[in-house]
């Protein structure tokens, strides 16, 4: 069933739970993701991140994914990632995303709050989740201009009853697109910002946190954690040995049999350890 983020947050969270929110790119990791969600009885997210918006538009995501969504057995958000853009947002949400993010993470706080309160005004009208991000979580691929900056628990707290977002994307160590699990949690940062705030709080950069660490964050209010380097390995490197393997066949429905299966096994691993 299609679902927006709000209350499967809640519902995690009051369970010491996590809701795995993965990074797919079309119908192959979308379909693995749902059978994995299903296969645990977990409710799952969709996400739709910067790079698949520029290999597609968002309205054909919000077909294709809604569709999958609300055929699905359990609850299934389709999320708009990292959007920075008011009219992309906008666009989103017009086509059938039912939550989205807006990242105003590299700018100054008053001006994310302003631009983030916007965003929240327009979603709260369409029934939309909407999640944000104060501090700023870096990227392992250096020539991306992203800034590290970890979350400071008083900005968080400020941030959070200022723009009254649905969820909360914090920075406490993490890094997107880490390839090894080497991420150091900061977990004396995160419980002083659970202490000040009620909102799920959101993790990005979760394919290079521990497996330990991912059991542990759900003791911390963590509603959502972020996934999409470890299904993008797992898609890739079995596709690598499919057609090394297999040099002779030419139909990719063939060749995405096997590589599909290692996504929806990689999906449900992470659907485990964070509490389903």
């Amino acid at each position: 069933m299609l679902v927006n983020m709000k209350e499967i947050l809640k519902d995690a969270v009051k369970n010491n739970r996590s809701v795995a929110a993965f990074n797919v790119f079309g119908y192959e990791d979308a379909k693995a993701v749902i059978e994995a969600a299903e296969e645990c009885n977990a409710p799952v997210i969709l996400m739709t991140n910067k790079d698949a918006r520029e290999f597609m538009d968002v309205e054909y995501y919000a077909k294709l994914f809604g569709a999958m969504a609300k055929n699905a057995t359990v609850p299934v958000c389709i999320h708009l990632d990292h959007a920075k853009d008011y009219y992309l947002i906008a666009r989103a949400i017009k086509a059938g995303y039912t939550s989205v993010m807006y990242d105003g993470s590299q700018l100054p706080l008053e001006e994310n709050i302003k631009n983030t309160k916007e965003v929240v005004k327009l979603a709260n009208a369409c029934d939309i989740s909407v999640e944000a991000e104060i501090g700023s979580v870096a990227y392992s691929d250096k020539n991306l201009d992203v800034k590290s900056i970890y979350t400071e628990p008083n900005e968080a707290e400020y941030f959070a009853k200022e723009t009254k977002v649905h969820a909360l994307a914090v920075a406490i160590g993490t890094i997107h697109r880490m390839q090894v699990q080497e991420a150091k949690i900061q977990y004396d940062r995160l419980e002083k910002i659970t202490k000040l705030i009620d909102t799920p709080i959101v993790i990005h950069g979760s394919t290079g946190v521990k497996d330990e660490d991912l059991q542990k964050l759900t003791k911390y209010r963590v509603g959502k954690v972020n996934i999409g380097t470890a299904l993008r390995m797992a898609f890739a490197n079995t596709l690598r040995k499919e057609m090394e393997n297999n040099p002779e066949v030419f139909d990719r429905i063939k060749l995405f049999k096997r590589p599909m299966e290692e996504v929806k096994k990689a999906a449900i691993n992470k659907v485990k350890l964070l509490g389903w």
